[in-house]
């Protein structure tokens, strides 16, 4: 639900609900399942957002593209016409990454990973530290870095956008560093292009978003591991001043796939979820895991993704084949305002969303926003998760299925392709297979259904739709489509 604060209003709800026969499957809305709201921003400011951190007391921080950094105040309220607002910095350089820890506010910086605090309680952080900057920087447009939250070591990972996307003009564009707690870096992985956002998984492995350009046939979400290659090698000039790194990965074939170059090149880390582009998005971003515990909704361990041009949060599930991992996508919130770049979820279930439209168009008509999202305690009828087998997919619903209409082959339609990996700017999708369904076996509480198919394509985006299921009280599907990258398939 959409509910738009202005400053004096109460807010305003709208639910949607269509309703059908009672033997006929029902269609629900977005907003039966999840509340979405529009914080209201300081009057003639512009606020694009690039960071958010959750801090003590139920405040909120937030980091702007221009280089200021505000505090709010009643961000969790019911009432969110009624939030106040501080700016407490504005010397910071186009923060993106910002956590709280200990009185200091951290941020990644273009040029520096640094802190601030406020030391004499006047409520203006003015005491700045360099926390680390040993990275380049010529001044490029695209020279953005990535910042995480600290892992449990209070380790913080940094990702650096090539230059121009395309070049590694400055030192270390195209990496991952790590910052330790003491401030020192050591180069932690290579193969980067584009990044739109860093975060973890349930289990604290790190992530990075890749954007579709260069040496990415498709906007990726990519683990990042000590010592591996992740694709683009413009960066890989770097190895030379990288010794804890071992020997520079030989280059990629132009032309080649994936699948073929993982044989050629011993320390390339595959994409652990391909996001076809267009399909689920065009430019994703943050990176938050549910660690709710259900108070977001039944998807508790699983990852959300921001999604800037078509200003959409996305769906997350992997796992490990075969010592890699693997996952699949599936589409989830939409309608925001603008396009999304930071977002975190708290603890209590509430997911802060911040949007910005400059230099990156998107859907929404918005120049900037904040919103929040909040669950409704309504369970939508929906793929919950879903895990590859030897010859198909083991698929859990939120809720039983209806076993006839999940048992008939006709109601699953699949297609499996794969991407150009080359120098060239992105790709079409090649070698397509269509797979068929020949088995559809419902579990005894029917939340579980396993499909065969006459034929699994390593190294392939599988796609099922699923749009004709229904669950056993006639619910229609809420989103009908599945998107798994399949780098593994099991032996058993």
């Amino acid at each position: 639900m959409d509910k738009i604060i202005y400053s004096a209003l109460a807010a305003l709800t709208f639910t949607s609900l269509l309703s059908f026969g009672q033997n006929e499957a029902k269609a629900e809305a977005q907003d039966d399942f999840y509340m979405r709201e529009s914080i209201l921003l300081p009057k003639d400011e512009v606020m694009e957002m690039g960071s958010i951190a959750l801090m003590p007391d139920k405040q909120l921080a937030v980091a702007t593209r221009r280089g200021e950094i505000w505090i709010c105040k009643g961000a969790y309220a019911d009432d969110v016409s009624k939030v106040e607002w501080k700016k407490i910095y504005d010397a910071a350089h186009e923060p993106l990454g910002m956590y709280y820890k200990d009185g200091w506010l951290y941020f990644t910086d273009r040029d520096a990973f640094g802190r601030i605090t406020d030391k004499d309680g006047d409520g203006r952080y003015e005491t700045y530290e360099v926390v680390n900057n040993k990275w380049g920087i010529n001044g490029d447009y695209h020279e953005y870095a990535f910042g995480s939250t600290p892992d449990k070591d209070g380790n913080t990972y940094i990702v650096l956008c090539l230059t121009g996307s395309g070049s590694a003009k400055s030192q270390w564009r195209g990496w991952c560093k790590k910052i330790a707690p003491d401030g020192t870096s050591t180069p932690f992985s290579s193969g980067i292009r584009s990044p739109g956002g860093i975060g973890y998984d349930a289990e604290g492995n790190v992530y990075y978003t890749d954007n579709q350009g260069l040496w990415n046939g498709s906007s990726c979400l990519k683990p990042l591991k000590q010592g591996a290659f992740t694709g683009n090698p413009t960066g890989n000039i770097f190895y030379k001043d990288a010794p804890n790194m071992g020997e520079r990965p030989v280059e990629p074939f132009s032309g080649s796939t994936i699948l073929a170059e993982r044989k050629r090149i011993s320390q390339y880390l595959p994409p652990a979820v391909i996001l076809p582009h267009g399909k689920v998005g065009n430019s994703p971003t943050a990176i938050v895991p549910d660690l709710t515990g259900g108070k977001f909704g039944p998807f508790a361990n699983q990852v959300f993704i921001g999604e800037q041009t078509k200003s959409e949060v996305q769906r997350v599930s992997m796992e490990v084949v075969n010592g890699v991992q693997q996952g699949a996508v599936w589409k989830m919130l939409h309608g925001f305002r603008a396009g999304i770049v930071p977002m975190r979820l708290d603890e209590d279930g509430t997911l802060f969303v911040g949007g910005t439209n400059r230099g990156w168009g998107s859907n929404g008509g918005k120049p900037f926003t904040l919103e929040r999202v909040r669950w409704t305690g309504k369970v939508p009828f929906e793929m919950l998760d879903i895990k590859v087998q030897p010859k198909g997919f083991k698929m859990t619903f939120t809720k039983p299925v209806d076993k006839a209409t999940a048992t008939d082959v006709a109601n699953y339609n699949c297609q499996a392709w794969t991407y150009i990996y080359r120098s060239d700017y992105g790709s079409p999708e090649i070698d397509k297979v269509t797979p068929k369904v020949t088995t559809a076996v419902v579990s005894e509480d029917g939340r579980t259904v396993t499909v065969t198919l006459d034929k699994m394509t390593q190294g392939h985006v599988h796609h099922i739709n699923y749009e004709k299921l229904v669950s056993a009280t006639k619910e229609k599907i809420w989103t009908p489509d599945v998107y798994y990258t399949l780098n593994e398939i099991p032996e058993k």
